[in-house]
Order: structure tokens, then C-alpha cells, then sequence
């Protein structure tokens, strides 16, 4: 396979990772708790109503598609949210950013010529 087509299918499936991570809205709650900075997985299990494994596969989840880091420091894991890799979700909903503006800028239109 030539090497640009690995990085395609390689990018494409980190863009798969990555908005599979974000489907879910447990997963998106642990990213906002985590733009607050650094914490452990005991302070992360803290936030939600679930146990302490459901927990762990969100965050396996978030690190395989890169969102989040993890560093250990003894037994603790703390984990910080890595925010470059939502950039595959931005980019690709600013690809719909001229569809929706000229959507909306049509609907004002007619509007605007209702009586």
C-alpha cells in the first residue's frame, strides 16, 4: 500500500476514534471536567453516578483516540485532556459552517419579505 494511502486510512481512522470517543456524553462529561486541568481517575469517578470501571473504559476509550493523556504517579493514574485531537472534530464541522450560514442568511431573507 503506497505510504499516502496508510496516512489516509491511518488519519481516517483516528477521525473514527475520535468522534466515536465524543458520541458518547459520559465521555464528554469527563473531557469538561477535564478542561479544568489535570486530575485522577478517583476525582473523575467522583463526578459521575457510575462505578469506578465504567469509568475506566470511558477513559481508555478517550486515550485510544488520543483526547486525553495519562501519567502515573505510584498506584494513581491522573489524566489531562489533550485538546489538539478535537481539531478532527472542528475541522469537520467547520466544512458545514458555509451550508448552515447560507441556510440561515436564506431563511432571514424570507423573513424579512413576510408581511
Amino acid at each position: 500500500m503506497p505510504t499516502e494511502t496508510k496516512q489516509t486510512t491511518r488519519a481516517s481512522a483516528n477521525a473514527n476514534a475520535v468522534f466515536h470517543a465524543v458520541s458518547d456524553p459520559n465521555r464528554r462529561r469527563i473531557l469538561e471536567t477535564l478542561r479544568g486541568g489535570e486530575r485522577s481517575a478517583g476525582e473523575i469517578v467522583d463526578e459521575f453516578d457510575v462505578t469506578f470501571a465504567a469509568i475506566s473504559q470511558h477513559l481508555k476509550v478517550l486515550l485510544e483516540a488520543g483526547l486525553v493523556e495519562r501519567r502515573s504517579e505510584g498506584r494513581q493514574r491522573f489524566y489531562t485532556m489533550h485538546p489538539h485531537a478535537l481539531k478532527t472534530v472542528h475541522d469537520w464541522t467547520e466544512g458545514f459552517r458555509d451550508f448552515w450560514e447560507g441556510r440561515i442568511d436564506r431563511l432571514a431573507g424570507l423573513l424579512d419579505d413576510e408581511p
